[in-house]
Parts: structure tokens; sequence; C-alpha cells
């Protein structure tokens, strides 16, 4: 008897089509909109490499500031989101989020050591090569004292929020001592996209996309481990074996894209959840629709960041945090009205 929660190829591919050209749609808006007009025209016209008719200014804003921005902001909010399904089906709680176990500090603390050492201006990649290395720490560490615990219960949550209380006291420190980079530091620690190349593009897609391979295999497996540990080891699943593997790559997808993005909050938690909600738990559909909503919304997010009182700019990170908050203290008093 077929499940009437589980997606059909047919409905998957619909939807996730849709929701691709949403993140499209949502693209083009964000390399239309700026203090530096730019027509759809223009746009497609620079896109396909017919720059004959175009300034040499417009093509610089939309290839060097604009299209980086888009794209960084496509592939981590992408990334977020996939990671936060994961951590929810993991959990089995819809309040898991790729932060609550400490990556996004772990990541943190790499990225300002690069910046208080100056190493940062020396080689361009060491602020996201350290903040990369800072969060693998964090992951070993936190499930090694996650270890004794099983992984669907609490025990790896207190974890990361005891290593992330101790990481912010380090990132305080750290920041502390810092005198020209303090701006550059905090925006990061929000979250920013303003310094987004197509350098960092192009060393993010190639991970991002093989984690989201990976993830999308285990789509399957992880509808088993959405019923229950016992559940899925009675339907012949190794739930510990499988319960790490969904550990390290939700982890390193986190941590991947943190390192380039800064802590960039509550798009791991919002997304699944809103996706949960209006598709069914089938993680055939919830992944590939949680990674172009997660896209979509960081790319307004990141339009509104910019747009919102320029010429300044906002950190993206406050924007996610600003519309993320509400929905999450919505979130956090229905589970517990539930629970009474």
């Amino acid at each position: 008897m077929n499940n009437p929660s589980l997606s059909t190829p047919a409905r998957t591919l619909r939807i996730s089509v849709l929701f691709a050209l949403l993140t499209v749609a949502c693209g083009f808006l964000a390399l239309w909109v700026g203090p530096f007009s730019i027509s759809f025209s223009e746009i497609f016209r620079i896109l396909i490499g017919d720059t004959s008719l175009t300034a040499d200014s417009m093509r610089a804003v939309l290839l060097e500031i604009r299209l980086p921005r888009v794209l960084i902001a496509l592939l981590v909010g992408g990334g977020l989101a996939v990671s936060g399904a994961v951590f929810q089906v993991l959990l089995r709680n819809v309040l898991a989020d790729p932060y609550i176990l400490g990556v996004s500090s772990g990541a943190s603390v790499g990225a300002l050591v690069a910046l208080s050492t100056g190493l940062s201006t020396l080689f361009l990649a060491s602020q996201p090569l350290f903040a990369f290395a800072s969060a693998l720490i964090v992951v070993v560490t936190v499930y090694r004292l996650g270890l004794h615990g099983a992984i669907e219960d609490n025990t790896l949550l207190l974890s990361g929020v005891m290593i992330g209380a101790f990481l912010s006291a380090i990132i305080l420190g750290l920041v502390s001592t810092m005198d020209r980079p303090v701006r550059n530091a905090l925006f990061w620690l929000i979250g920013y996209l303003g310094n987004a190349t197509m350098t960092e593009v192009l060393l993010l897609f190639p991970g991002v996309v093989i984690l989201l391979f990976v993830l999308f295999v285990y789509a399957g497996r992880m509808n088993v481990m959405a019923l229950g540990a016992e559940a899925a080891g009675h339907l012949g699943l190794a739930v510990r074996r499988q319960q790490i593997v969904l550990y390290v790559l939700a982890s390193l997808m986190t941590a991947l894209v943190v390192s380039f993005a800064g802590a960039i909050g509550f798009i791991g938690l919002l997304v699944p959840h809103a996706v949960r909600r209006l598709f069914g738990p089938d993680h055939r559909l919830l992944l590939p629709v949680s990674f172009f909503l997660g896209a979509s919304f960081l790319i307004i997010s990141d339009l509104i960041a910019r747009t919102a009182i320029a010429p300044t700019e906002l950190p993206v990170g406050a924007v996610t945090a600003a519309l993320g908050a509400p929905v999450f203290i919505y979130l956090l008093r229905r589970k517990s009205a539930l629970r009474t």
C-alpha cells in the first residue's frame, strides 16, 4: 500500500522545478535592484556575453559585485536549509538548527583568528580555511562529548550549547583585542555577503553540490529514521551508522557555508519547517524544495540588507534574525502548548 505522506517522482520534480524558478526570479530581482540602474535586457545581454551595447561600469557592477553576491547567497541559503532539514530529522526536533551544535561559533573563532593575526590580508583564502578547520574541530568535539548518548536524544544538543557558550567567550576576547578589522569581524559574525567574489563562488560550489548530492541519496533513509530509532531498526536500517553519516554530512555542509558567509541564523530552522508544513515530511521532496526556498530566502534577505537603509548596508544575518526570531518564538510557544 502506498504511503499518502510520500511524494511521487512526478510531484517531486514538478514542485522542485517550481521552486527552482522562484530562485531564478529572486536572483534576477537581486541583480536588477540597486543604486546603479541595470535593465533586465542589459542583465541578460551581459550574462550571455553580449557586451557590445553595455558600459564597462555596468558590467563591473553586475559581474563583480551583484552576481557573486547572488550566487553566494544561493549556495549558502540552500546549504543551510538542507542542513537544518537533516538535523531536524536526526534529532527529531523541529527546533533543531545547524547552529545549535556550535558549528557556527567554531567557524567564527577560526575566521576571527585569521582576521586578528592579519593572515586574511596576506592570504585571501585564509579566513574561510581557518573557519572551516575550526568548525570541523567543533564538530568532532561535540560528537565525542555526546558519543555515549543516542544522537536523537538531547545529548548532542546540550553538548553543542555548552561548546557554543565557551566559544562565544573566546569570540568576545578576540574581538576586544582587534582594532582596524573590528567592523568587518562584527559583520562577519552576524553574517555578511558584501565581500563575495567569483573566486569564492567557484571554491564553494563543488563542495555544496557534492554534499547535496550525497544527502539527496540518503533521503529515503531519512524517511525511515523519521519514524524513530526503534521503528527504523525493526525495518532493517543500521540506525547508528546512518545517524553518524548524516551528522557528519550536515555538519560539513554547515561548516563549509559558514566559513564563507559568516553566522547567518534561522534559515536552517525556518525553511525546512515551512516546507514540511506545506508539502509533508517526505525528504525526497523536502530536501530539494528546502534548498531552493532557502536560497530564495537568503537572496531576498540580502537584497533587503543592501537596500533598506542605502547607501549603508546591514549584515544579512540581522535581516534573517529579524524575520526569523518571531517565527522561532511562535514555534517554541506552539511546541510548549502541545505538551500541556
